[in-house]
């Protein structure tokens, strides 16, 4: 391409881009991914954008081929329009396009529209239980650079964002080798990463995924589970203490963390609002912790009411309280309940608050992870 297709480019873009972009960063992020070019990534992952809904709109910045379920071509859709996917019988119907399955590519490295969000890649359209399922398959890479930047602060040290890209792309590499769902291998939320599309990526994503691209953590030659978690109050956890059996890699160690947000917290509840919330033991009057893991975090938890007792586990109290943490004391004092806490999330592999608190010291990203997964080693994926 020369100097003046480049051009021709960049002022086609801008036109298509002007009606739609809301945020000045989109346009630029866009521009942005039309010099360097789509990353070439050889493995595509399947991610669940939304499930088993009634109706779900599409759409492509470019034309865009409508294909069915075995690759068959349908048709064209033409940019920026938007259409309806809804179930149709046992399959799915796209304006005049049925099938059991359908496949939406757009040319030309374009971007698909999938209900309220751009995103990189194809969509999958297919029927599950009364509704539609709308699926990305989208090349890792490209999936990481909206990951990381949806799973920590973009503005973050590179050191702390690269170390947060190794773990993300550990962690994909290794649910998709051991998902049980022949459909998809990821959704969007908290349950495996946070993905929202072009929404999240920003130029300090692209350059921490690019900076480590392939790696991953590696245990006796093996992608590990790389899990993360926003902070671990201090010390992050054995994994056979908060999940189930030992890993060698899940070790507790001592966590940087101590300047995150969420390194301490607290909640307070009257005791009319905890009962109502725990339920099942009239009125509440104390919370005794039976069993807690080594750093304090909750197991289970006896709750003693005017009713009755009940015995609760740590993790359903995080819930039904909507608790940071599974890392609190209670105490009651006049009929009122305040919970003390500290951290964000299960406490396992690498804290990101205590990640990017080392980068700004100077530690760089491979001594990072080396850290908070003991044993593991950086592994170069082959390409």
């Amino acid at each position: 391409m020369n100097i003046k297709e480049d051009l021709a480019c960049l002022v086609s873009l801008w036109r298509l881009l002007r009606p739609i972009a809301r945020k000045s960063w989109l346009v630029a992020l866009f521009l942005w991914v039309l010099i360097i070019g789509p990353a070439q990534a050889a493995t595509e992952l399947r991610i669940a954008i939304k499930k088993n809904i009634s109706q779900i709109k599409v759409g492509s910045s470019t034309p865009a081929l409508v294909k069915d379920g075995a690759g068959r071509t349908l048709g064209e859709i033409q940019e920026m329009d938007a259409i309806s996917a809804v179930p149709s019988g046992s399959g799915v119907s796209v304006s005049q396009w049925r099938s059991s399955q359908i496949l939406i590519e757009p040319k030309d490295d374009g971007f698909i529209w999938i209900g309220d969000r751009w995103y990189r890649g194809r969509v999958r359209l297919m029927r599950t239980g009364g509704g539609v399922t709308a699926i990305n398959q989208v090349g890792l890479e490209q999936y990481l650079y909206s990951v990381v930047g949806a799973e920590a602060i973009p503005s973050w040290s590179l050191e702390a964002l690269k170390a947060q890209a190794v773990a993300a792309r550990t962690y994909a590499l290794y649910t998709t080798s051991t998902t049980g769902n022949r459909f998809y291998d990821l959704d969007t939320t908290t349950k495996t990463q946070v993905y929202k599309g072009l929404e999240t990526e920003f130029l300090s994503t692209h350059e921490a995924v690019e900076e480590t691209k392939g790696q991953v953590m590696t245990y006796n030659g093996q992608v590990i589970l790389a899990a993360f978690h926003s902070s671990s109050g201090g010390h992050t956890e054995n994994v056979e203490d908060v999940w189930s059996y030992p890993l060698p890699y899940l070790r507790g160690v001592v966590d940087y963390d101590q300047l995150a947000p969420v390194f301490q917290w607290t909640k307070t509840y009257s005791s009319g609002q905890l009962s109502s919330l725990i339920g099942g033991v009239g009125m509440i009057k104390s919370m005794i912790p039976e069993q807690t893991t080594p750093q304090g975090r909750v197991v289970t938890m006896k709750v003693l009411g005017t009713g009755g007792s009940k015995r609760i586990s740590g993790s359903q109290l995080r819930k039904v309280l909507d608790l940071r943490s599974t890392l609190f004391v209670v105490s009651a004092d006049n009929g009122k309940f305040d919970i003390n806490g500290r951290g964000f999330g299960h406490g396992l592999g690498l804290s990101q608050w205590g990640s990017q608190y080392l980068a700004e010291q100077g530690v760089s990203y491979d001594r990072i992870l080396t850290h908070y997964y003991q044993n593991a080693v950086l592994t170069q994926m082959e390409k």
